[in-house]
């Protein structure tokens, strides 16, 4: 399942991505915004991420214009890996390499299309394990000294 969220200004992509999601039958729990309407990302970066932490979702979605403020609000949640992607590439070793369980998106950057490879290479893609989990494994004890 995966958790999806969007502010005012990445409104019209959260809405053309979960167009994706329904036509692939890939399971989502829209956390909002509802509209165009002015509202402030760190609502909806929160939305997200408690679903994860809930174990109702065990991914995220975010999109914003830039991408970058839901980034940093999604990773003060323990147990969130976020990051901002741009591009295939990026969303491959995001997952890859660091397990990445919520993608952020730059409305302003990013066209319909590049948004869905994005996302398809994210899921598509396997944790390599190995040396990765235990880099992982670092930054869960980080969290633990860190999150209080």
């Amino acid at each position: 399942m995966i958790a999806i969220g969007s502010d005012h200004g990445g409104y019209q992509l959260k809405e053309e991505i979960k167009k994706y999601l329904d036509e692939k039958q890939i399971p989502y729990i829209d956390c909002g915004t509802y509209s165009e309407e002015r509202t402030d990302y760190p609502i909806y970066a929160k939305k997200v991420a408690q679903e994860i932490q809930a174990r109702n979702a065990d991914k995220g979605i975010l999109v914003c214009r830039s991408g970058y403020g839901m980034t940093v609000v999604a990773n003060k949640f323990k147990g969130i890996r976020a990051a901002t992607i741009f591009n295939e590439e990026s969303a491959k070793f995001a997952k890859a390499d660091d397990d990445i369980n919520v993608i952020t998106l730059g409305g302003d950057y990013l066209t319909v299309n590049q948004a869905v490879c994005i996302i398809r290479n994210w899921i598509g893609t396997e944790f390599k394990g190995g040396r990765y989990a235990e880099r992982l494994k670092m930054v869960e004890e980080i969290e633990e000294e860190n999150m209080k």
